[in-house]
């Protein structure tokens, strides 16, 4: 006899969406997100190209394409089909992404830099300082 108050175990599910499971294992920030770099070939099951609706069980292996071509590869540990909190949700997956090269590195390194070099003051919102020397050009002007 069971006690009473105790919770029947809840039977883990059989297969889950792949762009359900994405999102709740936080991989992607939303589902549609998720569903966007599916139906764009930037995620791979076992070897093949996942569909949003394909059903996703414990021991495949997902590639997933990030920015700047880097791939990251994952393992399902296990299923949740419902949002569950971000700890938990790190145990669905085991990463199996091997290190950065450090030539790969160095690239990363070399292409921050160039594009942060790249923003002008311009591009950014103006300070404080830089607020009041504008006013004043215009105030000059009128």
């Amino acid at each position: 006899m069971k006690p009473a108050g105790s919770a029947p175990p809840v039977p883990a599910p059989a297969g889950v969406r792949l762009d359900v499971w994405l999102d709740v294992a936080c991989l992607f920030k939303t589902r549609s997100e998720a569903q966007k770099a599916c139906r764009g070939g930037k995620v791979d099951v076992n070897g093949q190209g996942g569909k949003p609706h394909r059903a996703l069980h414990v021991g495949d292996q997902l590639r997933i394409t990030r920015a700047a071509g880097r791939r990251q590869q994952v393992v399902v540990t296990a299923l949740a089909g419902q949002h569950v909190p971000k700890a938990e949700a790190r145990l669905l997956y085991e990463d199996v992404t091997p290190p950065p090269t450090p030539e790969e590195r160095a690239v990363r390194e070399l292409e921050r830099h160039f594009w942060t070099s790249r923003v002008r003051a311009s591009a950014r919102t103006p300070d404080r300082r830089e607020k009041r020397r504008i006013r004043r050009e215009k105030e000059s002007a009128e």
